[in-house]
């Protein structure tokens, strides 16, 4: 069997996995609008799942960091996200399995996505419209990445832009809520009263482990089946990448010189920031096991300007860096956690890590850091 039909194969299974019993996605019954959409509906095709057939965790559970510490690995993926003084934690080993998870964290309205076949974790703010929306999954992909829909209106969204595709809200955009994918080790000791998404989550699912296993092996390719265009040949397409975008201006940063340099210090779209690099952090689609994927490392971008000046990043110990300016050192996390600015915080800028070919064929604009 080869790689390619191997993969295709997984993906098959996958969809099994996920919506055993419903009815084949050509037959689910939408309300959307398709008179309305801003690109052809043959882009559109599907994944395998019906609508909802992998199902989106609407009543989200939490638990403590010392209760998640008993089930996550330290080198384990999680999406964080912190608003109003309360930090949660999503599992990858959790979202693997349901791509969408409606939440509301204080006052905040928000949906946490995951697309496996982009390696893109982004969380929106879910009030649009006038109305705050639920999010589910279509069953469908276009270039591969995750077509998701509200259940308001039924919109059809893409999930790496945050762009109405098609419906009521074609032409619009979600607006993105900053988040970090960090390793649990990290999570675990920054933040240790963390409200962390509980395996309870009410389906039956085999949490810890991933159905992609291998999916991002190097030399691979995204899957034909669901990706049809030409690829950007400037870097390996399932190379990991830092993508960044600031008014018009889009730039990706490849692990593979990040894992080398470790901090960048670079202008934006005339603002000044700062993308790190830390060891620690396993791949989701790599071992059969989440916990057992090989060292991919994690990232962080930052505006340099803190308190009326501009700070300049070198790299210091593994996961450590250290400004020019004061000495301070700073974590994975944008905190000084040693130094005279100690206890200071960074400003996180949205930015995300994804495999190269998925970000490459929605923002072909992009210029590549090396």
């Amino acid at each position: 069997m080869t790689h390619a039909v191997a993969r295709l194969a997984r993906v098959a299974l996958i969809a099994a996995a996920g919506y055993a019993g419903r009815p084949a996605a050509a037959q689910d019954v939408w309300r959307t609008d398709f008179s309305r959409h801003i690109v052809p509906l043959t882009e559109i095709v599907s994944g395998g799942p019906a609508k909802d057939g992998i199902p989106a965790i609407d009543r989200p559970r939490f638990v403590t960091v010392r209760q998640a510490g008993q089930w996550l690995h330290q080198r384990e993926p999680v999406l964080v996200v912190q608003y109003g003084g309360i930090t949660r934690v999503y599992p990858l080993r959790i979202l693997l399995w349901h791509e969408i998870v409606n939440d509301r964290i204080a006052d905040l309205p928000i949906t946490l996505t995951f697309c496996p076949l982009c390696n893109t974790a982004i969380a929106f703010h879910r009030q649009h419209g006038g109305r705050i929306l639920d999010f589910g999954t279509t069953g469908r992909v276009r270039h591969s990445d995750l077509v998701m829909y509200d259940r308001q209106t039924e919109t059809w969204w893409q999930q790496i832009t945050g762009e109405g595709l098609v419906g009521k809200f074609a032409g619009d955009t979600l607006r993105v809520v900053p988040s970090a994918m960090v390793s649990w080790g990290t999570v675990e000791t920054a933040y240790p009263t963390a409200q962390v998404l509980s395996q309870e989550t009410g389906y039956d699912r085999p949490y810890g482990t991933t159905p992609y296993a291998g999916y991002d092996a190097p030399g691979n390719s995204p899957l034909a089946a669901f990706f049809r265009v030409s690829r950007d040949e400037r870097l390996p397409a399932m190379e990991r990448v830092v993508a960044v975008k600031l008014g018009t201006e889009s730039v990706a940063y490849p692990f593979s010189r990040l894992r080398d340099a470790r901090v960048v210090n670079d202008v934006l779209a005339g603002r000044s920031i700062v993308v790190m690099w830390a060891p620690g952090a396993a791949s989701a689609v790599d071992a059969r096991q989440v916990s057992a994927g090989r060292d991919v490392g994690a990232t962080g971008v930052f505006d340099r300007a803190l308190n009326g000046r501009i700070l300049t990043f070198d790299p210091a110990a593994p996961g450590r860096f250290r400004d020019r300016e004061t000495r301070s050192t700073w974590d994975i996390l944008g905190r000084a956690v040693a130094g005279s600015l100690h206890g200071q915080q960074l400003t996180r800028i949205a930015a995300g890590d994804y495999f190269w070919f998925a970000w490459a064929v929605f923002r072909p604009e992009t210029r590549v850091r090396r």
